[in-house]
């Protein structure tokens, strides 16, 4: 390879971005459908390899066959620019070969720690480097590293924020980035303001000096402003609304970066006539029609050795509670600590609902789940996901501390998803059966009043906190004295996918009798009781043929 590269890079112009799941919304290819030339592209997050992409992003088939007409660009969320470790080179060829198969003119992503040990951490809520000369020095590390195994350019995004931790602005970070990688640049405009709000400062501070000319893509995207203690913190959440300050700074900031090759509409989670609203907004700014390629030069620079002693695991410790920020912005970080255990618990709650409640609902429980070496363990390639992490963790905690009616229940949710192993049959015309996505399953003790309680004590908890500005947790103890009494069994329950987990759905005698009959096979419509055939149809738990 020569010392310099020139890579032509086209105009790609207004994008939308997806997660390549065909059921979030927004769909991008029935979007362009239903209004021709709303955008130009589609930037898409997928796992590195090609090979899983195709296995699991149910709409990559979609992306594969309008690739020509919809261009796309590559944007992973699980390739580490900071970190302990590089990433091996395997990894990387495959990421190459995933870039250049689907076309994709460059490969963006932030500068972060993603992943260890094989597993993302939760959420895909990254680790931001500390905006040092040693973050800086490993970050560049992992930059060239990446790069020097693509051939495609490396695009470096500015990284959100909740802790301000180092003497650089991120905005002089990045510039210095820049500068020892030759790397261009991708400025994503909600990191932005959650490092401005981090170290208390204008939205547009430090970009007076900053190399505009130097970004060849803009991010744009929803996101929640919070306050505590006097201070805002920014959470990068792409399903909520674009703020103004965001669209103003955008519209000041196009005619400055002056290499700019795309502008990407982060719109995940928004419904289709909601996307296509901020996009029109968008469009104005970015007029449709093609524009000339841009010529962009790297030169091959040498790596540097990564740090023996990398700050990523004190990190680590620090933003799941296994210690707490003790100099610094001490507020910051225990923001940063408190959005993770929320991450941590949502994605619980899917597969532990009540479990998760009794055994770590309040922050100081959750924490020590996040700060055992269950948790740790995972990332350190030893486990298989946070929620058999948890499982551990609760099996641990229940033989120090026994618990009859907890052990009940985490038991119960442990072997819930067995009831999916076998599929029900679909009913014929004029039958009724079971809903696709529900199953019966049977317990030995019947757990009816601790499935209803953790449902209406979290809507309780959560309706007063929209009063009282805090969720008093203190009235999960009724949760505790409900799971001790368990009524005698069996016990036969209904239970259907929601979501990504599962809800367990309490239903009276005379339902329940039907949802069982109906799992050996369909019964015509007219053997079901009306009343009882109008209830199971109202709750979505039959269907008919």
């Amino acid at each position: 390879m020569s010392d310099a590269t020139v890579w032509q890079l086209p105009w790609r112009g207004l994008g939308l971005s997806s997660n390549l799941d065909a059921a979030d919304q927004p769909h991008p290819y029935r979007l362009l459908a239903e209004e021709p030339g709303l955008f130009d592209f589609v930037e898409y997050s997928a796992p590195l390899s090609l090979e899983e992409t195709r296995a699991h992003a149910t709409l990559f088939p979609e992306l594969w066959e309008h690739r020509q007409d919809v261009p796309v660009l590559f944007h992973p969320v699980h390739l580490n620019l900071y970190g302990p470790e590089l990433e091996p080179v395997q990894v990387l060829q495959e990421l190459d070969t995933h870039a250049r198969t689907v076309g994709s003119a460059w490969v963006g992503n932030d500068i972060g720690w993603w992943h260890s040990g094989g597993q993302p951490f939760p959420g895909y809520l990254f680790f931001t480097p500390p905006f040092t000369e040693a973050g800086l020095r490993d970050c560049v590390s992992h930059a060239l590293h990446v790069q020097s195994h693509l051939s495609v350019p490396l695009a470096l995004e500015n990284p959100a924020a909740f802790a301000k931790r180092g003497e650089l602005h991120v905005l002089d970070f990045m510039a210095r980035m820049h500068a020892r990688t030759r790397l261009p640049l991708l400025l994503d405009l909600g990191h932005l303001l959650s490092y401005q709000l981090a170290a208390g400062l204008p939205l547009d501070e430090g970009l007076s000096d900053f190399p505009l000319e130097q970004v060849i893509e803009i991010h744009i995207a929803g996101g929640v402003i919070t306050r505590r203690g006097g201070r805002g913190f920014y959470v990068d959440d792409h399903t909520q609304p674009v703020r103004e300050e965001l669209f103003e700074l955008l519209e000041r900031l196009l005619p400055r970066c002056t290499s700019l090759r795309a502008l990407t509409f982060e719109g995940d989670g928004h419904p289709p006539e909601v996307a296509a609203l901020t996009l029109r907004r968008l469009r104005r700014l970015v007029p449709a029609g093609p524009r000339p390629p841009l010529a962009l030069e790297s030169v091959k620079e040498p790596a540097p050795v990564l740090a023996r002693e990398s700050q990523a695991w004190s990190l680590f410790e620090v933003g799941y509670g296994a210690k707490p920020e003790t100099e610094g912005d001490v507020e910051g970080a225990r923001a940063e600590t408190d959005f993770r255990l929320a991450v941590v618990a949502q994605e619980l709650d899917r597969d532990w609902p009540v479990t998760r409640l009794l055994l770590a609902g309040t922050r100081e429980d959750l924490r020590a789940f996040t700060a055992s070496r269950e948790f740790r363990e995972l990332f350190e390639g030893l486990g298989r996901s946070v929620g058999h992490a948890f499982a551990a963790w609760a099996r641990r905690r229940l033989r120090e501390q026994p618990d009859e009616g907890v052990a009940a229940v985490l038991s119960f949710e442990t072997f819930l998803p067995s009831a999916f192993a076998r599929p029900v049959p679909a009913p014929g015309p004029g039958q009724v059966g079971l809903a696709e996505e529900v199953r019966m399953g049977s317990f030995p003790v019947d757990l009816t009043e601790v499935v209803f309680a953790a449902k209406s004590l979290r809507r309780h908890l959560i309706g007063r906190a929209w009063a009282c500005e805090v969720l008093d947790v203190s009235g999960l103890e009724s949760l505790e004295q409900v799971a001790r009494r368990p009524a005698p069994g069996p016990w036969s329950f209904a239970v259907r996918r929601k979501g990504r987990g599962l809800e367990v759905v309490t239903v009276p005698p005379a339902l329940a009798k039907v949802l069982r009959s109906l799992v050996q096979g369909a019964r015509k419509a007219e053997e079901v009781p009306p009343s009882v055939l109008a209830e199971g149809l109202a709750h979505g738990l039959l269907r008919r043929g």
